[in-house]
């Protein structure tokens, strides 16, 4: 750990055995700091597959104040800081010649904006992704350039829908057109990942069964760095630290729900509900934030095509089903459940990040957070008319408290464009955009 009389460095670390720990953001930092660094940009995307119900998730009116819609109420808290926008098409991912792949072709389309390369083997072509090209520009200095994580089980290999392979469906990030980013399921090694303590599976298996907080390993450094602080950074050392350590618990609580269970090569730590298992990995990117260790981080809610179903909520038949509604009432009410469902994880992740001081704002101020679906419709596998809303971003000029209806046929890489230019990403033109919307505009 390297501390001068005068301030912290922003990168300071605490070193234990195995275990290298970043720390947050503290005021004896700000000294070692120019008024241009003291505040860094975060950027988050969150997925959802299978298209929405939009009759459901759109605002009937257009402009400032307008009325919530029903699936969007779980984030009213956010309105001040919440911009929708309606009538945007991802053309990607449409049909354009191929046979079948609706699925796969949406998640690439909906950050990457291009139309995914019709194949079953390794030779994989779709579209660097905002988040990559905007950690390009903002994590070259962190420990992780990003990070990726999903709720879904990414174990399949070869193609999943009609001559594409399964990474189309399983990575929304893509670093460059031929190398997409696997998501990670297992929160224990997300967080070893962010922290260290063990390298090889067997090393983490064997952490794992002593139970030991990583916070034990640096007992002698944590107490050493106290002495060094005034009352308020201290406080706030001792909220990163509780919220490591109540991570750190629920991980083990879920990994010892299942530990009685031998499944070959299935890792563990994975939560039984889908409540705790987002808020978990929600928590995980909260962490990442806080720390500096990546200022990027996408989350894959739902994947395309998913089977996976939400009885805690009512709804028993499979997502992917129940998106192919057939105008049933009763299906299409299910449908929207999920989708409010989603947002309510959402809006967890939202008050999360709002509730963490980043020197004089907070990590919702410094984040733009992007959730939405390259597909609308899923009865009918559209991509026309897609939900995209934006969240947070104040510190980056990104203005809230918005309905925004475009006109028929403008490309959902316009809104693509204009979120990597508030993080002074100007590729001038991306994927099928034909001009650049300005989310410092209301």
């Amino acid at each position: 750990m390297i501390i001068t009389k005068r301030a912290l460095p922003r990168r300071t670390f605490l070193r234990g055995m195995g275990a290298t720990m970043a720390l947050p953001f503290l005021d004896a930092m700000v000294p070692a700091l120019s008024a241009e660094t003291k505040g860094t940009p975060r950027f988050a995307a969150v997925y959802i597959g299978n298209g929405a119900n939009m009759s459901q998730w759109t605002p009937s009116a257009e402009g400032a104040h307008f009325e919530m819609s029903p699936t969007l109420k779980g984030i009213e808290g956010f309105r001040d800081r919440l911009s929708v926008f309606s009538g945007l098409d991802n053309f990607p991912g449409t049909d354009q010649g191929d046979v079948g792949g609706q699925h796969p072709r949406s998640a690439p389309g909906f950050m990457g904006g291009v139309h995914a390369k019709p194949t079953e083997g390794a030779d994989l072509q779709a579209g660097t992704t905002i988040d990559q090209m905007i950690a390009a520009k903002i994590c070259t200095d962190t420990k992780l350039p990003s990070l990726e994580l999903t709720v879904d089980r990414i174990d399949v290999v070869g193609a999943c829908d009609h001559g594409y392979a399964c990474a189309y469906m399983n990575c929304m990030s893509w670093r460059t057109p031929t190398t997409p980013l696997p998501a990670e399921t297992n929160p224990r090694f997300v967080f070893e990942r962010m922290f260290g303590v063990g390298s090889t599976a067997q090393e983490r298996s064997a952490r794992a069964a002593e139970d030991r907080s990583l916070l034990d390993e640096l007992t002698e450094e944590i107490a050493d760095l106290r002495r060094k602080l005034g009352a308020r950074d201290r406080a706030k050392l001792s909220e990163y630290f509780d919220a490591v350590r109540d991570v750190e618990q629920r991980i083990v609580k879920a990994e010892s729900a299942t530990s009685s269970v031998f499944v070959p090569d299935q890792p563990v730590g994975v939560p039984g509900t889908f409540k705790d298992y987002v808020e978990l990995l929600f928590d995980l990117q909260a962490l990442a934030f806080q720390a500096d260790i990546t200022r990027v981080g996408s989350l894959m809610m739902a994947r395309e095509n998913t089977g996976r179903a939400y009885p805690e909520i009512g709804v028993a038949e499979a997502h992917h089903a129940t998106s192919h509604h057939d105008n049933n009432p009763n299906k299409l009410a299910a449908y929207a459940k999920i989708n409010a469902y989603h947002v309510q994880m959402l809006n967890y992740f939202l008050k999360k990040l709002d509730s963490i001081k980043d020197g004089d704002a907070t990590l919702l101020d410094r984040t733009a957070v992007v959730m939405g679906s390259g597909m609308s419709d899923g009865n009918v596998h559209s991509n026309y008319n897609v939900p995209a809303i934006v969240v947070g971003g104040k510190s980056l000029g990104i203005r809230g408290n918005r309905h925004v209806r475009y006109a028929k046929g403008t490309p959902l890489s316009n809104l693509m464009l204009g979120i990597t230019d508030r993080y002074g990403v100007n590729p001038g033109k991306f994927g099928d955009s034909n001009a650049m919307i300005d989310l410092t505009t209301i």
